[in-house]
């Protein structure tokens, strides 16, 4: 872990953008799951006291924890999973939506989802899990619009 900031991009489409990228660089899936594990290792540092039932997001089979703040001009996430490919989808999540304005996190599908063919190899568990991340996000943004 490391302290890298979100954004990494000027906007999420451009984050859309670079994903997809990367992604297109790997030949089959099994790269592409070692890519998204190396992704969560590079998540910023998240504080042991965060991980709490306050801050447990719920709806994943694995420990999920996700921390809002910030006003409808920037809403930042901090977050984290015990497990390895889950904390690259978590990456993934933050580098699209975290340190964005309300409105453009709501004017913003995750298409990168389907443009990596993420949704056609994940098991319905995680596909949950990663719903339920985006819905709390979504959520988040909402109530800050």
């Amino acid at each position: 872990m490391n302290d890298l900031a979100f954004p990494l991009e000027p906007t999420a489409a451009e984050a859309q953008t670079a994903i997809a990228e990367e992604f297109a660089f790997f030949s089959d899936w099994s790269e592409r799951y070692q890519y998204l594990i190396d992704l969560g290792r590079k998540l910023p540092t998240f504080p042991e006291a965060w991980k709490s039932e306050e801050h447990r997001l719920h709806g994943c089979q694995s420990m999920v924890w996700i921390v809002p703040s910030g006003d409808g001009n920037k809403l930042d996430f901090a977050a984290i999973s015990d497990s390895a490919i889950v904390s690259g989808l978590v990456f993934l999540a933050l580098r699209v939506y975290s340190g964005r304005p309300a409105a453009e996190i709501l004017a913003t599908e995750p298409d990168y989802i389907a443009a990596i063919g993420l949704a056609k190899h994940l098991s319905p568990t995680r596909s949950n899990g990663l719903a339920a991340l985006l819905g709390f996000i979504r959520e988040q943004a909402q109530r800050a619009a």
